[in-house]
């Protein structure tokens, strides 16, 4: 007992020691935080802040369910995710259904608040301004503010904005909806401000840049102009619009909408003018069907693959890049999507509406009522097709290493064949990349097709269990260039229209169009379907141009492909051969009880959720909730 106490003595002298040493030993602070006056007095901590800001980007578009799948681009194979809720028009406030995190509510004014905060303390900084870094910091944090709320505004109409960060004890937390007007001036003036502070100073990947700005202003604008968001437009064409009383919250209901045309050419001939990021737009006429689809691989694949050139990534204004430091979604695009016979996932899967959707290589439209068209469905495509969709026959990766006995072509098989078995038989099998196949049947295509497009061609590259580098472009050059062919064409500027178009076609191998009006702008619109396939702006296309009733409402159309041996052939391991095959392809729906599509109007705008309402009773749901 004595030495118990003399060690406790010990103890308590000891820490008597301590204390006295530093008397304010019990306010430590925390040490998974910094202090908030630290982290804007010091240089480094600031750049932090905001650099964490961009993580509100996330995987870009490389998330598992891709937004593609809630479009006429693709299908998800697997159940239960909650994207039928969106594609069969049974949204509602209680059950939105998938949505992508980078459109989440809560999430983007999360990121609102922190470039609020940053504008706050940047206003007067604690360090010092070195190289222009406050400037820098404060576009980004402009620029970045403009980003998030033009991924809530095109998502669910106007929002609250919000432009500085509420502190604890306030009386009022509650703030009721803009007009959609207030929100496209709001974003444009953030955009000009990043323009200005950002104007001659050098970025590293990733980051924002004045053109990057220039660039998300254009988009605003070229929303702003579309039918959608012409009020008297908009009610035309929908009685859900036309019923609705609130309609400030979903447009323009009054002014000149050529003038926002005007501001919408005007901001996207900014960013066309800096040719510096153009790849390949100064072609006189169409390069060779091989070569445009090479250079659409070039660019889509962006400079992360080593299997092609990277010059393509000059195209990139702002882009998600990926590092092999944790488990990225976009690193694994391809087991994402790639074809169960390679043992990948065929998540998202592209659709008969798509494919249709690529013209002839002269130009024509394809169609299943021309017999050659029928026959060979697949040869003298757009060749941007190639680059985009992996088909039956399509040329892939080599097969892991217990499937290419079966495979030693290499070749995907969405069909049924017939081949010679040990008896000399004739007998069907199934193909290795179809829902009756040998390999992970349960991972099979519906739809008779897999992703190619942003997938690393590089056959080292073993999509199960090799990570990809592929960046995802949020803003690239090409975007602007269609964006102000959009807007030539709106405003009767045809001349330019065609010219800036077949910039893109001929980079693509495809002749020139020469049409005028209203089948000018139905040809730029397939244009831009096809070019920015997979890349997030189909959904909100079809419903700004008001188009989704017939195209987002379409059933999924799919593809059964039979194989048939000719006479007197035999062939005892399949590989997609006319000289040995005549093929059928036969386009079907596909079953309801997988996915039932349809299109009710109030999927024009995603429903705000209900918790949210609840949060704050000064919002108004959009109309048709």
């Amino acid at each position: 007992m004595k030495k118990s106490y003399r060690i406790l003595g010990v103890i308590a002298l000891f820490l008597l020691g301590i204390v006295s040493c530093k008397t304010d030993f019990l306010n430590t602070e925390p040490m998974t935080e910094v202090p908030q006056q630290v982290v804007w007095s010091d240089a480094g901590l600031a750049e932090a802040f905001i650099l964490e800001m961009y993580n509100g980007i996330g995987q870009g578009g490389f998330e598992e369910e891709m937004q593609s799948s809630m479009t006429d681009e693709s299908m998800f194979t697997h159940p239960g995710r909650g994207i039928n809720t969106i594609t069969e028009s049974r949204s509602n406030p209680a059950d939105q259904g998938m949505i992508k995190r980078t459109y989440l509510w809560d999430s983007l004014y999360m990121r609102i608040r922190a470039t609020n905060i940053a504008l706050k303390n940047l206003a007067t900084p604690q360090f010092e301004n070195t190289n222009n870094l406050v400037e820098r910091l404060k576009g980004e944090a402009h620029f970045l503010r403009a980003y998030y709320y033009q991924q809530l505004l095109r998502f669910y109409g106007a929002v609250p904005l919000i432009n500085r960060p509420y502190e604890l004890g306030e009386a009022d937390y509650t703030v009721p909806r803009n007009t959609y007007e207030e929100c496209v001036n709001f974003i444009v003036a953030d955009c000009d401000t990043a323009i200005n502070l950002l104007n001659g100073l050098t970025a590293s990947t990733g980051r924002a840049t004045n053109v990057a700005a220039m660039a998300l202003k254009a988009r605003v604008l070229v929303y702003a102009a579309s039918d959608l968001h012409d009020i008297p437009t908009a009610s035309a064409k929908s009685p859900t619009i036309a019923g609705y009383s609130n309609k400030e919250y979903l447009g323009y209901v009054s002014g000149n909408r050529m003038e926002r045309w005007q501001k919408a050419k005007d901001a996207a001939k900014a960013v066309v003018d800096q040719s510096a990021f153009a790849y390949k737009m100064d072609l006189t006429g169409p390069v060779s069907p091989e070569e445009g689809t090479e250079n659409y691989m070039v660019l889509s694949l962006g400079g992360g693959s080593r299997a092609v050139a990277g010059d393509g990534g000059r195209e990139i204004l702002l882009g998600r890049f990926f590092v092999d430091l944790k488990d990225e979604a976009g690193n694994w695009l391809g087991r994402n999507n790639g074809p169960n016979g390679y043992h990948n996932w065929a998540g998202n899967t592209p659709i008969q509406n798509l494919v249709d959707d690529y013209e002839m290589i002269d130009g024509s439209r394809f169609s299943w009522d021309n017999p050659v068209h029928k026959a060979a469905p697949y040869q003298n495509r757009d060749p941007r097709m190639y680059a985009t969709i992996l088909h039956d026959g399509s040329d892939w990766k080599p097969r892991t290493d217990d499937v290419k006995g079966r495979d030693p072509n290499n070749q995907i098989q969405t069909g049924q064949y017939q081949v010679t078995n040990a008896s000399g038989q004739v007998v069907t099998q199934y193909g290795l990349d179809t829902r009756n196949s040998p390999i992970e049947d349960w991972n099979g295509t519906h739809t008779g097709y897999y992703f190619r497009k942003f997938t690393d061609p590089d056959p080292a590259v073993v999509d199960q269990n090799t990570r990809q580098f592929i960046p995802w472009p949020v803003l690239k050059y090409t975007e602007a260039v269609l964006n102000y062919v959009e807007a030539c064409i709106e405003l009767g500027e045809d001349g330019e229209a065609r010219n800036w178009l077949n910039k893109i076609r001929f980079r693509a191998g495809m002749p020139a169009v020469t049409e005028s009006g209203d089948a000018l702008r139905q040809r730029y619109r397939n244009e831009r379907r096809v070019e920015l396939a997979y890349e997030e702006h189909r959904f909100f296309d079809a419903r700004r141009w008001m188009i989704a009733p017939t195209t987002l409402g379409n059933k999924i159309r799919i593809i059964r492909i039979f194989g048939t041996l000719k006479n007197g052939k035999q062939v005892r391991v399949y590989k997609y051969d006319p000289e040995n095959y005549n093929y059928t392809y036969t386009p079907s729906e596909l079953d309801p009880g997988i996915e039932n599509r349809q299109w009710l109007d109030k999927m024009y705008f995603i429903s705000i959720h209900r918790d949210e309402m609840n949060r704050n009773a000064k919002l108004v749901q959009n109309p048709g909730y």
